[in-house]
């Protein structure tokens, strides 16, 4: 391993695909969290199916997962729920508001473990939802990008219950340098100081910023 880089690999997040994984990235450097693994799965079928062999990587510290909720939260949740379970951890039987983390087990060898349900562990969504949250304010152009979306007539190419994800990506486009979303939070077009990005940050921090006990 080249020298000043951390073997990281025993402290992980798993993610559903490579924009979760820049958004995450940019989100633990602006907050100063120690570095982790983020390890971008092929969607959710994947993530989940490899949850539970994941758990019990040998060595393993932490384990975190972060999936979208979309159209059914409580489903997803038990989901979730089952594959930690098939690895002998029981998590919460409903997700928090701000986020679980389960401590180690080191008589039987389980690691940390924590939870995060996009966009906020109880809404239907996902990270696009958590994304429009990070949107200053008094942003000008995001009103905009807005009725942009709305104003496309039917039938539309978009997915139906996906309009905000559409209004979010409308935004990014209309950036004076248009970004992927990790760009933006690394440009600071998109801000870590709200109520949502607060809480996963604390999460973050909570599960991966402290010691192991």
């Amino acid at each position: 391993m080249p020298d000043g880089e951390q073997d990281t690999a025993n402290r992980a997040l798993l993610v559903e695909g490579d924009d979760d994984r820049h958004v995450v990235t940019h989100i633990r450097i602006r907050a100063g969290i120690p570095q982790f693994d983020i390890d971008p799965k092929s969607g959710k079928d994947e993530l989940l199916k490899s949850i539970p062999y994941e758990a019990l990587v040998e060595d393993r510290i932490t384990l975190g997962v972060m999936l979208d909720a979309n159209g059914d939260p409580a489903s997803r949740w038990q989901a979730i729920a089952g594959r930690f379970r098939e690895a002998g951890i029981e998590i919460p039987s409903f997700p928090q508001t701000e986020g679980v983390v389960i401590p180690s087990d080191p008589s039987a060898r389980l690691p940390r473990i924590g939870v995060w349900m996009m966009p906020d562990n109880e809404s239907r969504g996902e990270l696009e939802d958590f994304l429009a949250e990070m949107i200053p304010g008094d942003d000008a152009v995001w009103p905009l990008a807005r009725a942009y979306i709305n104003g496309i007539p039917m039938p539309r190419k978009f997915q139906e219950g996906k309009t905000l994800r559409a209004q979010v990506h409308a935004w990014l486009a209309a950036r004076k340098d248009p970004r992927q979303p990790g760009l933006a939070i690394k440009a600071r077009d998109l801000e870590i100081g709200g109520p949502l990005c607060v809480r996963f940050t604390a999460w973050l921090r909570q599960l991966f910023g402290e010691p192991h006990s």
